[in-house]
């Protein structure tokens, strides 16, 4: 996509990944409506409104399907894209993260999980899997080969699903703070100007598109656009315990506008969605085979 401005968005919106915007547009329209499966031409129509250019749509699409992230469907002479088991994984993850977790850990129990790994000098590719997946579930680095996040993290499958439990050792455990300075742990361990920045760009964007009269345009791009860049800044957040944050930390500011704009164009889009996207019922699918490769971070 070109870096213009984006219908349905705040001026200065960044062009999201189409592989995010399709992820998301399942998420919102598909996930939750019992094993639909979308006609293309729908999708185009959708991520069209986005700002994102049919080839661009169709190539994504057919990645998509060679990744396992989605599975085609012909009716007739119309090609349709449902949801695979790995996508639908991935996309209940980021549900939980959006609607349910919150930005802001005012109910941290004060325990950590640590976990260890040593991998080969030649293992290059799973080093990068391994560190993708663990900041997407909330880890830092307190050291170069030890990680931490605040809470209990169940990592198991996802160590295992990269083949790597033999090389990872995970430990919950509370900090002595008569010995550690917590605050300056999660200060070095974690990039808190950034996040912190991000968190601020998407409430000033949003706040000033929402006082102006593109609010009342196309509530699906609009939606879309913005479940997606907040999937985004979220996805950075390892939702660190408010008591050892700066003071005024922003995600909650962003956090209530986001769910302002989302409860205000919730149903508009669905109704919406519901004159213009042509679904079928998915037919029954094969077991899903064992897949190696690792899923992706990004819903």
């Amino acid at each position: 996509m070109e870096d213009t401005e984006i219908a349905g968005a705040p001026p200065g919106t960044a062009p999201p990944r189409p592989q995010s915007l399709v992820l998301a547009f399942f998420g919102n329209h598909v996930l939750d409506e019992d094993g639909r499966c979308v006609y293309s031409g729908s999708i185009i129509d959708v991520l069209g409104r986005a700002g994102v250019g049919e080839q661009a749509v169709r190539s994504t699409l057919t990645r998509m399907v060679g990744r396992g992230l989605l599975r085609r469907q012909r009716q007739g002479r119309r090609m349709y894209f449902g949801l695979t088991p790995q996508a639908k994984r991935i996309l209940r993850d980021g549900s939980r993260r959006i609607w349910h977790d919150g930005a802001v850990n005012e109910d941290w129990d004060g325990v950590w999980t640590l976990l260890g790994f040593s991998l080969p000098d030649s293992w290059q590719r799973q080093r990068h899997d391994l560190r993708s997946r663990l900041i997407w579930y909330g880890f830092g680095a307190l050291y170069s080969g030890l990680w931490i996040a605040p809470g209990r993290v169940d990592v198991s499958a996802v160590v295992a699903e990269l083949g790597l439990t033999d090389r990872v050792t995970v430990f919950h455990a509370r900090a002595d703070e008569t010995t550690t300075d917590v605050d300056r742990v999660v200060r070095e361990s974690w990039d808190l100007p950034a996040i912190a920045a991000r968190y601020t760009a998407f409430d000033r964007r949003w706040t000033a598109w929402e006082a102006t009269a593109a609010h009342t345009g196309d509530p699906v791009a609009t939606r879309l656009l913005l479940v997606t860049e907040w999937l985004g800044v979220i996805r950075t957040d390892p939702r660190l315990p408010a008591r050892h944050l700066p003071a005024r930390w922003p995600a909650r500011a962003a956090q209530e506008t986001f769910r302002r704009i989302a409860a205000q164009t919730k149903e508009p889009a669905r109704r919406m969605a519901h004159r213009i996207l042509d679904t079928v019922p998915e037919e029954p699918q094969e077991p899903e085979k064992p897949d190696d490769t690792p899923s992706p971070t990004t819903p």
